[in-house]
């Protein structure tokens, strides 16, 4: 069960076996228990899915009524296990009652109770799962836990989006079994500060730079003539815990900056192309409310003469996978700055990282172990620690935010954008509960950019950089993940793929 979307698979199974097959309860848990898996992908509360159990009644009565029968099974195991402790066993419960007398199905939990073993998709996220989502399940069921860092296609990510490169790494490494065997980018890392090999990456890297920028412009109507500017990308769904508004606040004080300096000062400034790109669920009205301020802050910056070309701002939209394939090879910085703790795993990260992009981030997701991968000093982190938002937003009402952060959200209130009015609701949020910690992680955010600034105005710093990037990539490759689940998950074995040409001359 890849997340909690398909855990009707359970009843419609145990349906089947039943009603179809004429098995007995025990023979069709045994088997239904021996089938399933569950792949948890995110932690957050509105994903783990909660079904009214009216509106399943009314078109599931079946399914409901196997639902019921597996939570009373379980609630008597429970009992067996913790006496009358009925606020510990209620809180297992496949099926919710809340204080209005309405019910719920926690399919999470229908997922968890059912399946055989349950992995989450990085190392913090399956931690999170064990000690925090799921912990009374895991104290119940220590075996079933494990965990899964996803990982991506190098055939498509690299090989195929990114053919100039393909061709350097197939070069450098004299052959091309590489993108079958993704390990061997390890070797690049001997060679990151070989000038002919710092040459040739950086030519490689505006080639796709120029088709990323030439992009951009075609699907955001924004002109952008310096093709020397640093392409500094976010593209991903909209979503408060991603916090794109953190990448646009961050955005207005680099513009107020830039305003505020000398004209003789600014000689010294990186010139920047933000691209912030995603989609934003229907109903999700305060993620439409970012992307309203993205669009609003990209039509002040791009049309002030004071700055020009030194800061240039571009959404793009109905961003998708044929989009990135033109967009990320040609990155040079990549943002991937989620509140640490919120964020499952991520995959755009390990698509950036092995096209030599270099990461932004916070220790969230799969960054962790990219870190790891790749070295912590090849990428750049801040912000606070998973273990520490619990206590930070317990102190929440003592908190001191930087003033650059308040005079950046002055800017926003004060007319400077535009449509001040329609933003009062997306600034309160974090101005006051700030769940997300947007106004903690801004002040270690700007330091983090004026890093990779200074980083930036050495290439060749840069430069080895992006190589042990790509070098340090081969644990992302979906060829590890895939032998992972097949191993500890699925029981299967590879099997050779015989030789056609010899099947054919039989």
């Amino acid at each position: 069960m890849n997340d909690t979307h398909p855990t009707l698979l359970v009843p419609e199974l145990m349906r089947v076996l039943m009603d179809h097959e004429g098995l007995g309860w025990t023979r069709a848990w045994e088997l239904v228990t021996e089938t399933c898996n569950f792949t948890n992908h995110t932690i957050l509360p509105e994903a783990l899915e909660r079904w009214p159990v009216a509106m399943m009644e009314k078109l599931l009565p079946r399914h409901m009524q196997i639902i019921y029968d597996i939570n009373w099974r379980f609630l008597q195991q429970m009992r067996g296990r913790y006496g009358d402790d009925w606020d510990r066993i209620s809180r297992m419960s496949i099926i919710e009652e809340t204080p209005d007398a309405d019910k719920y199905v926690r399919m999470a939990y229908l997922a968890v109770i059912a399946a055989r073993t349950v992995n989450g998709v990085a190392a913090i996220h399956s931690n999170i799962l064990r000690d925090d989502t799921f912990a009374p399940f895991h104290e119940l069921f220590p075996g079933k836990f494990q965990n899964k860092t996803n990982g991506v296609t190098p055939r498509r990510w690299l090989a195929f989006c990114n053919e100039p490169l393909r061709e350097l790494l197939t070069d450098t490494l004299g052959s091309d079994a590489w993108i079958k065997d993704l390990d061997r980018l390890k070797v690049l890392r001997e060679h990151a500060r070989d000038p002919a090999l710092q040459k040739r990456w950086q030519e490689v890297k505006a080639l796709a730079k120029d088709k990323a920028l030439s992009t951009i412009e075609r699907l955001s109507g924004v002109a952008l003539p310096n093709r020397e500017a640093m392409l500094d990308v976010q593209v991903k769904r909209i979503h408060e815990y991603k916090r794109q508004l953190l990448n646009v606040l961050g955005i207005v004080h680099r513009y107020d900056t830039i305003r505020k300096l000398p004209r003789a000062e600014r000689g010294g400034v990186v010139p920047r192309v933000c691209v912030i790109g995603g989609k934003a669920a229907p109903g999700y009205e305060m993620a439409k409310r970012i992307i309203k301020l993205v669009s609003a802050v990209a039509e002040k910056v791009n049309n002030d003469p004071e700055v020009g070309d030194l800061l240039k701002v571009a959404f793009v939209p109905d961003y998708n996978v044929s989009v990135a394939e033109a967009i990320i090879p040609g990155t040079e910085l990549s943002e991937h700055i989620s509140t640490a703790g919120t964020e499952a795993s991520g995959t755009g990260n390990m698509k950036f990282a092995m096209n030599g992009a270099l990461i932004i981030g916070t220790m969230d997701g799969a960054n962790i172990e990219i870190a790891e991968e790749i070295g912590e000093d090849n990428i750049f982190i801040f912000g606070a620690r998973a273990s520490e938002v619990a206590g930070l937003r317990a102190a929440r009402a003592e908190f001191q935010p930087d003033p650059r952060f308040l005079h950046t959200l002055d800017l926003i209130r004060s007319g400077t954008f535009g449509w001040e009015d329609y933003f009062v609701p997306l600034l309160d949020s974090i101005t006051y509960s700030d769940y997300y910690l947007v106004a903690n992680d801004f002040g270690p955010y700007i330091e983090a950019q004026e890093r990779v600034d200074r980083v930036y105005q050495k290439p060749e710093e840069w430069t080895a950089m992006s190589i042990n990037s790509t070098a340090g990539s081969g644990f992302f490759s979906s060829d590890r993940t895939i032998l992972e689940y097949a191993k500890d998950i699925w029981g299967v074995e590879p099997t050779p793929v015989p030789n056609q040409r010899d099947d054919f001359d039989d």
